[in-house]
């Protein structure tokens, strides 16, 4: 059984981060949100296992209706972007 792999797989999270940002860039809300989709499905697609999936799911709900997200070690989960300042 395929696991979700948690722990960080990035070589450069803050260019990923980034690019993740300017593809929203221009876009307005009900766009962003349309972009959002498609990617979750795009995604999804492939992962192709319900098992990773599902733990994926669960992990990317927590704390949104209330959960146990804030238990949880964000470094565990994804890479915490760091924004580069421009003078």
């Amino acid at each position: 059984m395929a696991k979700l792999r948690v722990e960080l797989g990035l070589d450069r999270p803050d260019d990923v981060y980034d690019m993740l940002m300017k593809t929203f860039d221009g876009l307005t809300e009900d766009q962003s949100e349309l972009l959002m989709a498609k990617l979750i499905l795009v995604l999804t697609n492939h992962i192709g296992d319900p098992q990773v999936l599902a733990e994926a799911l669960t992990i990317a709900r927590e704390g949104v209706d209330g959960g146990t997200w804030a238990k949880r070690s964000f470094r565990t989960v994804a890479p915490t972007p760091v924004r580069k300042e421009v003078a």
